[in-house]
């Protein structure tokens, strides 16, 4: 059977003016990752990941230490189905309609690196309404579309690999979410509680025969635990 990894990006900008730039730590994750891979000798036949600069940036990290230890490293292919869904865009369709509710929502998210607990409660019930569908407004990316794009991209991959292949997508959470939504049946509510456990630069493993794909394994970063440094295991 064939190998598709998904690795989420090293640990962004969480609560700086851009989030899609790694931190030092993110660098660092993904460095660490590329070494414990190497050191097992696993290389790729392929590689993609999303357009965003975090997704790339993991991805480029990761493949210099391939590099460094004489291993082949495939061309970074590039392919947005794999790009998170907009979380700004999303906050600002369906946070309105909440601060009725939540009237100190507004303040929490604009501080959001002083408030990590309540920026998590806040967005966890905007995502809660994102998946249900029912606040979508026209401009928006919907939860089903976000699945079709995402689905419409591991088709692709499926499609152009034969089943001894193995195949890196440097991606995001919710595009790793949204993949075990699919793969597994999941719901999707069931799938985003497991979102919010996914590691930066987590391993997740998925064998493929033709189309038919299972989920081997979730969320592995022991390339983070060897190290017994708490500090390296994030969440965003």
């Amino acid at each position: 059977m064939g190998s598709i990894y998904l690795i989420r990006h090293g640990q962004a900008s969480f609560g700086a003016d851009d989030y899609d730039v790694l931190s030092p730590t993110g660098v660092r994750q993904a460095e660490i990752l590329g070494r414990h891979l190497a050191d097992l000798g696993i290389s790729f036949d392929r590689c993609l990941s999303g357009d965003l600069r975090r997704q790339q940036h993991t991805a480029n990290s990761t493949l210099e230490q391939f590099a460094a230890a004489g291993l082949p490293v495939p061309a970074l292919e590039i392919d947005p189905a794999f790009n998170e869904f907009d979380a700004d865009a999303v906050i600002r369709a369906l946070l309105p309609a909440m601060l009725p509710e939540e009237p100190e929502a507004l303040d929490i998210l604009r501080n959001a690196a002083q408030n990590r607990g309540e920026f998590q409660r806040i967005f966890a019930l905007i995502i809660e309404r994102w998946l249900a569908g029912t606040y979508d407004t026209p401009g928006l990316e919907s939860w089903l579309g976000f699945v079709e794009r995402v689905q419409a991209g591991l088709n692709r991959i499926l499609d152009q690999a034969d089943n001894t292949r193995k195949i890196a997508v440097f991606t995001s959470g919710g595009t790793i979410t949204a993949l075990l939504h699919l793969i597994t049946q999941m719901p999707a509510r069931q799938a985003f509680e497991l979102n919010w456990q996914i590691v930066n630069t987590s391993l997740n493993h998925l064998k493929f025969r033709g189309r038919e794909v299972a989920l081997a394994s979730f969320n592995s970063h022991v390339h983070l635990q060897l190290l017994k440094a708490p500090e390296l295991i994030t969440f965003r």
